[in-house]
């Protein structure tokens, strides 16, 4: 795939993308805690990318691309070809596009403006694009997004808190609220943003065509990130520590395992995990993971984090190809 060079971002931010509202107000009251719509964040937004622009992405091999059709919540995935596009309908369809932000630096300079949060926390700016009543269906993510409008015009609809146990539609692949209640409702024009927590049922529908620049945060599983861990270890990047046993009795000599042994597995791994250095390190490496590893070098990513040792002294962790 063919790409420009990406530029570092030296472009110094003109304006709060939170329009009125400090950042640190945000940080202290919003962040992770409540819903946020910030009219003309951007004024005058001319998105970077338009839609034929977006579906000659999703025709890369290199590119993840999905669509979603609204009748029976189909999803497919990409690469696409012309012809997906020349059968799709007229209305309620959305092509959304992952990481768009590493294909196309004018996208990625939207980055600047969110300068107020660790940069090492962001994942991508997925871009959408909808025909006119397109939807991903009423659903909750597990990480931070904020929603910028390109072009045209999209409805939102904010419910309550959801979790693992929040019912879903079945026969889909895709994870559909069943019973959505909207509690507030916005129409965001081009420039304006919805900030999201995670966990926040929402819902927005196209009212026309439009495109959604979605930046959001990278919020990995427990399970994920142990998994991770677990195989840094066995990398051999700490010495091992064995399981022992605790005081035993001749009446632990049978087949059940006494809650002695339970203590004694969960402060083995206690203590693996209390130690900050491996895990401070490991962390900061996970984390500035580069997204397509595979293709670093196309996309030319560069993800750098600062880490603070119990010494007070920073070290640098960075991953992917430095410009």
């Amino acid at each position: 795939m063919r790409r420009n060079k990406r530029e570092k971002f030296k472009v110094p931010i003109p304006f709060n993308i939170l329009g009125d509202l400090p950042k640190d107000v945000f940080l202290a009251e919003y962040w992770q805690k409540k819903p946020l719509l910030v009219r003309g964040a951007i004024r005058n937004f001319e998105p970077p990318i338009d839609a034929d622009e977006l579906a000659g992405l999703a025709l890369e091999d290199e590119v993840e691309s999905r669509i979603v059709l609204e009748k029976d919540w189909q999803l497919h995935c990409g690469p696409f070809t012309e012809n997906t596009f020349a059968t799709l309908p007229e209305e309620k369809w959305t092509l959304l596009v992952q990481a768009v932000d590493l294909w196309v630096p004018e996208v990625a300079e939207l980055l600047n403006h969110f300068d107020f949060l660790p940069a090492w926390r962001i994942d991508d700016i997925m871009v959408s694009y909808a025909a006119d009543g397109g939807s991903v269906g009423p659903h909750f993510d597990y990480y931070d997004v904020f929603l910028l409008q390109g072009h045209g015009t999209r409805r939102w609809q904010i419910g309550g808190h959801c979790d693992a146990d929040s019912p879903m539609v079945g026969n889909t692949e895709l994870k559909i609220l069943r019973d959505f209640k909207a509690q507030e409702e916005w129409i965001l024009e081009p420039g304006d943003m919805l900030y999201l927590p995670p966990r926040i049922a929402h819902h927005g529908v196209a009212i026309g065509e439009c495109t959604t620049f979605s930046v959001g945060f990278r919020a990995p599983a427990a399970s994920e990130m142990l998994d991770d861990f677990a195989t840094e270890l066995l990398s051999g990047i700490a010495p091992p520590n064995h399981l022992q046993d605790p005081p035993l009795t001749l009446a632990m000599a049978n087949e059940n395992i006494t809650p002695a042994h339970i203590a004694q597995v969960r402060n083995l791994l206690l203590a693996t995990l209390n130690n900050d250095k491996l895990l401070g390190e490991w962390f900061a490496q996970y984390m500035t993971r580069p997204k397509y590893p595979e293709f670093v070098e196309m996309t030319e990513e560069y993800r750098t984090a600062v880490l603070t040792s119990a010494n007070g002294a920073d070290l640098r962790f960075t991953n992917g190809v430095k410009d």
